[in-house]
Parts: C-alpha cells; sequence; structure tokens
C-alpha cells in the first residue's frame, strides 16, 4: 500500500486497536485468474502458541478457500466506516479535492483450521459480539440443528508477516485551513462528519 510519510502510522498499539475495533474486513487471495475477495469479520487473536494472528472463516461453498493451500500469500484489509470527502473550496488557496480515510492492511499466509480450532475461533466471535447483549447468544448452547451449521464453513489463521496504516487526516494543512475543515465537517447534519472532525483533532494533537 502506497502511504505518504505524513500520513504512515507506525505505532503496532495503535494499528492492533484499530483492527480490533474495524473487524469487518477483507480477505483477498491470488491465484489462477483473477483476484479474489471476500467480505467477513476478522478478528485479530493470540493462538496456542501465543503469536498474534488473524482468525476468520468462509463459506464451504465459496470456491475462495480452495486456493488457501496452494496460494497461501493473502491480503487483508481493514477500513474505518468513519471517512468523509473533503471539498477544497474550504481552504484559502487553490487546491484539488480529497478524501479523509483510515485504513489498515495486514499481509501474511494462511492455513484452514481444524475442527477444533474453528469451534474456538467461532466461538471467540460470538462471545465477543454477544457482550452487552441482554441474552446473549452461546454457540454451544445452540441447538444441534443449529450447531451443524458449522459443517457450512471453514476457518482459517493468517500468520501475520507485515502491517501497514494509513491515516489520512489532513495532516498536511496548515492550523488555519485545519480548523476550517473542522467547523465544515462540524456544521454538516452527519454524525459521520462530526466523528472525523474528532478524529482529525485527535491526531492533530497526538491522542491516536
Amino acid at each position: 500500500m502506497f502511504i505518504p510519510s505524513k500520513y504512515k502510522i507506525t505505532d503496532e498499539a495503535i494499528i492492533s486497536r484499530f483492527i480490533q475495533a474495524n473487524g469487518f474486513a477483507t480477505l483477498i487471495t491470488g491465484g489462477p485468474g483473477t483476484p479474489q475477495a471476500t467480505h467477513i469479520p476478522v478478528e485479530l487473536e493470540v493462538n496456542a502458541a501465543g503469536k498474534e494472528v488473524l482468525w476468520g472463516h468462509i463459506a464451504r461453498a465459496n470456491p475462495q478457500w480452495q486456493v488457501f493451500e496452494q496460494h497461501p500469500e493473502v491480503l487483508v484489509t481493514f477500513m474505518s466506516d468513519l471517512h468523509q470527502y473533503i471539498s477544497s473550496s474550504w481552504y484559502n488557496f487553490p487546491e484539488a479535492p480529497t478524501w479523509n480515510y483510515m485504513s489498515v492492511h495486514v499481509s501474511g499466509k494462511i492455513r484452514i483450521l481444524d475442527e477444533e480450532q474453528k469451534w474456538e475461533s467461532v466461538r471467540r466471535l460470538t462471545d465477543r459480539y454477544e457482550q452487552g447483549n441482554p441474552k446473549p447468544v452461546s454457540l454451544d448452547a445452540l441447538p444441534e440443528n443449529v450447531q451443524r451449521q458449522m459443517n457450512g464453513i471453514v476457518a482459517f489463521e493468517i500468520e501475520i508477516s507485515k502491517r501497514e496504516a494509513v491515516f489520512k487526516m489532513s495532516q498536511n494543512r496548515d492550523e488555519e485551513n485545519f480548523q476550517h475543515i473542522l467547523l465544515k465537517l462540524r456544521e454538516s447534519k452527519d454524525i459521520r462528519s462530526v466523528l472525523v472532525a474528532d478524529i482529525m483533532e485527535n491526531i492533530r494533537k497526538g491522542l491516536n
């Protein structure tokens, strides 16, 4: 991923928090023909060996998993749903419009998990997102006919080789123009615009 130095994030703790907060990701594989991509939840986990890895699963009916063994090098992209168009009319000088966004790319080698690991992967995923639910669903407490749906998925683990992060949030603008961008975003009735402004301000202050 091309990342101008002013937008590059290298703090590993920040990158980990971003992945955990934006777990609906895109799994991209190579292989014969065109690349394949699937949009799925992917979780940052620590495996039995104590290594930080990515866990996820796809439908067995999805042919993408069939390339895992022969083409194990994969890319997973995580992107915040908080992104915003930035109009150049907000600047005090002529410039092209742009887009503010945050994204993390994780490269690594994928392998299929065995049955026990598959259950543990889905169990952890379910438990995480059921937190705070007044009637949390437990994978192990589901009826047998529902549990049999586990036969319809293939779970995987990705050994991480590289993590790259870009937070493009108007860091290249002088203070006057930066403050005017914040003002315009906060004037919007779109709550996401206001949240983007808050993130921009926190990054400016070094409060990643």
